[in-house]
Order: C-alpha cells, then sequence, then structure tokens
C-alpha cells in the first residue's frame, strides 16, 4: 500500500510515517517509480509504534524493542536481552510512578471542585 493509504488507515500523518521509516522504526520497498510502497503488515507496526510513543518511550529505544515484541502469530519473541528487560521495566516504573502523580493531582483538582461547588 501506498503512504497515503497507511496514513489513512493508521491515522498517523505521512511525515510521522517519513520520520518512522528515517529512524528505522518503519520499512518501504520502493516501487519502479520510487513510491514507497508499504506491507499489510505495517497497518498492525504502525499502530504499536504509536502505542509505545503514547507510553513515553523514545524511537531509539522503540527500535530496539520492536524486534522483540510479540510475533504477528501471537507468538512470544525471544531475542529480548537481559539489559533490555531492565531498561523496560524502568520504563514500566516510571509510567506508574506518572499513573500515581495524575491520579493524586486529579484528587486535588476533585477537592478544589467540591470545595468552590459548596454552597456558601
Amino acid at each position: 500500500m501506498r503512504i497515503g493509504e497507511l496514513a489513512r488507515r493508521t491515522g498517523v500523518s505521512e511525515r510521522s510515517l517519513r520520520y518512522y521509516e528515517k529512524q528505522g522504526l518503519l520499512a518501504a520497498e520502493r516501487t519502479p517509480g520510487g513510491h514507497r510502497d508499504y506491507a499489510e503488515d505495517a497497518v498492525d507496526r504502525v499502530i504499536r509504534i504509536q502505542e509505545l510513543f503514547a507510553a513515553g518511550l523514545c524511537s531509539s529505544k522503540i527500535v530496539r524493542l520492536l524486534p522483540c515484541m510479540r510475533d504477528a502469530d501471537g507468538g512470544p519473541s525471544a531475542i529480548a536481552t537481559p539489559h533490555l528487560v531492565a531498561e523496560l521495566s524502568a520504563e514500566r516504573d516510571r509510567i506508574n510512578r506518572m499513573i500515581g502523580d495524575l491520579v493524586r493531582s486529579r484528587e486535588v483538582l476533585e477537592e478544589v471542585i467540591d470545595a468552590a461547588s459548596a454552597p456558601v
């Protein structure tokens, strides 16, 4: 599929898809006319990349992580190194801290809203 179709199917801009390719996150064949031609599994890969970016991972970490994630058939990949597992565990811990911070912030906001909404 061409880059425009991949962008439409994933909701990701063509510019971002070109960036993913430049970073080694996504690969495309080239047509004789030089256009990018993506395989069908690129849709799932782009969605996975978006999820990892949303989790706060940077592209250099994602490019190392993608080959270690579950294969398309659902089977686990066995190439994750202990170092990568440690890095990912640290990322998970960071995300958990962020979630805790957000919950505390929401609680403070709820208290302010309740106080401001209370009858005088």
